[in-house]
């Protein structure tokens, strides 16, 4: 299945953490920024998108225990493009979203250099 393809059924088929953090990412909700949900990167599709700032999220469900290997060489592949990819958990969405977005905020008010 093409980027696209899947990046369109994803859109489609939100777990229950990206429809939660979604709702607080669009419409320019956290420092002014926009957001893109299920982007396709290269042959990836990334959870969410700050295009202006190289920001990627990614929501982690239990099935990301199982892929480690796989999640890190994706997150080599992104970052050497120059994107900045910070990753939470199904639980940290649902547990304390409030804290999810502060960290999101406090990742976009800071330079890329930053965080290295």
């Amino acid at each position: 299945m093409q980027s696209s393809t899947l990046a369109r059924t994803l859109r489609r088929r939100m777990t229950r953490a990206e429809v939660r953090i979604w709702v607080r990412l669009r419409r320019r909700q956290v420092a002014g920024r926009s957001f893109q949900r299920q982007v396709p990167i290269g042959s990836s599709v990334v959870d969410f998108l700050c295009s202006s700032a190289k920001l990627i999220i990614e929501i982690d469900g239990a099935h990301h225990d199982l892929r480690r290997a796989h999640d890190s060489r994706r997150i080599d592949f992104l970052e050497a493009r120059g994107y900045r990819v910070i990753r939470f958990a199904n639980h940290e969405v649902f547990g304390d979203i409030n804290s999810v977005i502060a960290s999101v905020h406090a990742h976009l008010r800071h330079p890329a250099g930053f965080w290295r």
